[in-house]
């Protein structure tokens, strides 16, 4: 029965020990190297990178993946320990959520069900309501709250939105020429990258 463990970000989990692996008591550890000595008599497998398995036998094994790399198990996962939640969740990104949730859900649906000893564990807090999506297997509830959310925030898909990268005063150029409607809001611009001791940047978005 092997064990499929996958960390948020694409690189070795430090410091974590799991008991009781793939049967036996056996005990695994990572460190900040990488996967460290392994579990004595199952071998260890990556898929990630340079090499992506597609698939693994269903023999007892410690599978050590990155998101997205994860390779289907004859029988089933017997567990997955999705590490790094923070990496996801944390992103600059809009749909961070949405993100986490769809790589947490491919990672799970890999795995054997709950009466056949299947488990998942994410590393994130119970609270977050990706998480709580996860658990109840709810995908839906989580688009109808992040809909909400962004209705009362204006953000798409609640509202249409457009943005433009551009030098300064080319920016401002097209702010100017610009026919928007009453309804529009313009926010910014606002300076991209590094800016001088006057605030300014070479490259401003709006």
């Amino acid at each position: 029965m092997p064990v499929v463990w996958g960390d948020g970000c694409g690189v070795p989990v430090f410091g974590v020990w799991w008991d009781a692996v793939a049967g036996g008591g056996d005990r695994f550890e990572a460190d900040g190297g990488g996967v460290g000595p392994g579990v004595a008599g199952v071998p260890v497998r990556t898929s990630g990178g340079g090499e992506v398995l597609s698939e693994v036998p269903g023999a007892a094994a410690l599978v050590v993946s990155t998101p997205g790399a994860e390779p289907v198990a004859e029988g089933g996962y017997g567990a997955a320990l999705l590490l790094d939640g923070w990496a996801l969740l944390g992103r600059q990104d809009l749909r961070a959520s949405e993100e986490a949730l769809r790589r947490w859900m491919a990672a799970a649906a890999l795995v054997r069900p709950g009466v056949e000893g299947g488990r998942v564990i994410v590393g994130a807090e119970a609270g977050v309501p990706v998480v709580q999506a996860l658990v109840r297997w709810d995908p839906a509830w989580l688009a109808e709250s992040e809909l909400a959310e962004r209705r009362e925030l204006g953000f798409p898909p609640a509202v249409r939105m457009a943005s433009v990268d551009a030098a300064p005063d080319a920016l401002a150029a097209v702010l100017d020429e610009w026919e928007l409607p009453d309804s529009a809001e313009v926010l910014g611009p606002v300076p991209l990258g590094e800016v001088d001791e006057e605030g300014r940047a070479e490259r401003e978005r709006a």
